[in-house]
């Protein structure tokens, strides 16, 4: 591929085209996004609303807080993006890999099980901790000549030309100031101001549930197992972490520590924050023996659930991405990967673009961008919305049905690796 000439005003010499992104919210959606492009040889300034931590190398050693965290499951195609851009080998030392997953509802005979060995995967995916996740993404942002970061920035405008997309932000230090590029993609979060000053609407779902997040630890070892158990109030999850030193993955590493997702009803949640034992103590029942017993819980958060879908993902120059298109259920722990696997692809799109000389804000290109991504999107979202209002109903013959389901998942040849790579984001 011909290397063209970067604007030496704006860009660094080593990107191949003189055209440039714009990604509004640096959470891990935005600041992978930016690798990604890096990676392609595009350059993108990358503004965040909040300001970013000073942090360096060398405080990425240790962990700070052995139970106070909240976790993501990597799926093994979001994995596999990570290796494509050269960034795993500085992730994996804090990542979980899951070799097992166990599904079941509580009080019923319904059980499933998937099993690495079977599906003959290296494993279901990883878990790994929110905050080394972000640090190890920004340290790598930082490092990145092809990037640039604007922290503090608080969006208030967003314009555009048939040729350009400008946004205009406040920081303390200075107002309106304002930032031009071939493209905007919004990474802004569920509230995402960028969609909002856009005009576009979305479609919103309350489950009336919150989810209690946080880490806990046990008297059994996690063995690589992740457990999805079904309760009346709603999915809950206990997945493995890494242990407090090293990667959690040799035989002097047991693994005790575990990402804990709780669902429960609105309005319960105070009780659970407050009260480490009675967590705990809902947490045993809720899980039986299937974890062993829980013997300490670490900081917890609570989080409302809603569904928030986005109208459309594409308004002229701009694209709506990651939780600001896609705001949805944790049952699974598909959101993330879903997200990534969007970001994955518009990177792709947008080098094919320069490597053909077009220009990369095209609408036509970024509305077929919008199409190719709606098939994975309805199914990962019918998907979740489905087992959480399935597993939740109290319908009696509709719990038989659901139990039996489980079974036959279990028992059915080719069930099984159909519904494994489609969870590992293999088959979208």
């Amino acid at each position: 591929m011909t290397e063209l000439t970067c604007k030496s005003f704006s860009k660094p010499s080593n990107c191949i085209t003189d055209q440039s992104v714009i990604i509004t919210g640096g959470g891990h959606v935005g600041l992978s996004f930016a690798l990604l492009l890096a990676d392609k040889g595009i350059a993108s300034t990358l503004v965040e609303r909040n300001s970013y931590p000073n942090i360096g190398p060398e405080q990425d050693a240790k962990r700070t807080h052995y139970l106070d965290s909240r976790n993501t499951a990597l799926s093994r195609r979001t994995v596999q993006i990570y290796q494509e851009i050269g960034l795993w080998d500085e992730l994996q030392s804090h990542a979980c890999r899951i070799d097992s997953v166990q599904v079941s509802e509580q009080g019923s005979f319904g059980y499933a099980q998937l099993n690495k060995e079977e599906e003959k995967v290296e494993s279901f995916g990883q878990v790994m901790e929110n905050a080394w996740l972000g640090r190890k993404l920004l340290l790598a942002v930082q490092q990145n000549p092809l990037i640039s970061l604007v922290d503090g920035a608080v969006v208030t405008q967003v314009e555009q030309t048939a040729t350009t997309a400008t946004i205009t932000y406040d920081t303390e230090e200075q107002q309106q100031q304002t930032l031009s590029a071939d493209l905007v993609v919004a990474c802004d979060g569920r509230d995402s101001t960028v969609r909002n000053l856009l005009g576009i609407g979305t479609q919103e779902y309350d489950y009336g549930q919150s989810a209690i997040v946080g880490v806990v630890q046990t008297d059994k070892p996690h063995e690589h197992v992740a457990i999805e158990r079904f309760s009346p109030a709603g999915p809950l999850a206990v997945l493995p972490l890494t242990d407090a030193e090293g990667d959690g993955n040799n035989a002097q590493q047991a693994g005790y520590r575990r990402s804990v997702v709780w669902i429960c009803k609105r309005g319960e949640e105070a009780q659970y924050l407050e009260d480490e034992a009675l967590f705990l103590s809902t947490l045993q029942q809720g899980f039986g023996q299937r974890a062993g017993k829980f013997i300490k819980a670490g900081r917890r958060g609570a989080y409302p659930l809603t569904r928030v879908l986005a109208d459309k993902q594409v308004e002229g120059r701009v694209v709506i991405m990651g939780n600001a298109a896609h705001t949805l259920h944790p049952v699974a722990g598909q959101g993330f990967n879903l997200c990534m696997r969007d970001a994955h692809v518009l990177a792709k799109m947008l080098a094919n673009q320069v490597m053909r000389g077009e220009d990369i804000g095209d609408n036509r290109m970024l509305q077929d961008y919008e199409q190719a991504r709606k098939k994975d999107q309805k199914r990962v979202i019918r998907f979740c919305d489905a087992v959480v209002l399935g597993f939740t109903h109290p319908n009696p013959a509709i719990k038989l049905a659901r139990n039996v389901a489980l079974i036959a998942f279990d028992k059915l040849p080719n069930i099984k690796p159909l519904v494994a790579n489609y969870a590992m984001g293999l088959k979208s």
